[in-house]
């Protein structure tokens, strides 16, 4: 990995050098599939074998000797090098469920919508994330991490839930049998 003043845009693996994709949009695409959410019949080792295909333009040609150390390079880059510890208990955010929020905080914190710009790489992203402060994202975070905690919601807080408990509550990720059936039914529709 790089030092964290400058955005890496290849791996060193195995003496060889490998272009990886950096752009949010396709880092958050790796996401959706490293969770489930893209397809939830999958289990984590092909979930993790799909990430990597995404994440390495030339992952075809790469050895598989050199598969542990590239899985390692691409986890470290989803953290952005940080080494944080993962907080136990269910997550208080969803990128997919929580776009429109996540978008509004980050457009907010750069000065304009990060949409629109044709690149942006993954960790510029992740350090406007991290800039988001106040607003609806960090008010819907707040209340789920009270929820999750049983604590006490204050009076306008329990007012925002009742009236946005769909953007409040995570959604959980469709199984299988739901996945099928949405596909059934679109393959009806044409």
């Amino acid at each position: 990995m790089t030092g964290p003043w400058t955005l890496p845009t290849q791996a060193a693996l195995g003496g060889g050098a490998y272009a990886i994709r950096t752009d949010y949009r396709d880092i958050l695409e790796l996401l959706r599939w490293l969770g489930g959410q893209a397809d939830p019949a999958l289990d984590q080792a092909e979930r993790w074998y799909v990430a990597m295909g995404l994440f390495y333009p030339e992952f075809d040609a790469m050895t598989q000797d050199v598969w542990p150390e590239a899985t390692r390079f691409l986890a470290e880059f989803l953290a952005a090098g940080r080494r944080e510890e993962t907080r136990p208990g269910p997550a208080l955010m969803d990128w997919q469920q929580d776009a429109p929020l996540i978008a509004a905080g980050i457009g907010r914190a750069a000065g304009q919508d990060v949409r629109t710009l044709p690149y942006l790489h993954w960790w510029s992203f992740l350090a406007l994330f991290d800039a988001i402060g106040e607003g609806s994202f960090a008010t819907v975070v707040a209340i789920r991490d009270k929820l999750r905690r049983g604590r006490r919601l204050e009076n306008w807080e329990l007012d925002f839930y009742r009236t946005h408990r769909t953007m409040v509550e995570l959604r959980p990720a469709a199984t299988a049998e739901e996945q099928a059936e949405k596909q059934r039914l679109l393959a009806m529709l044409g």
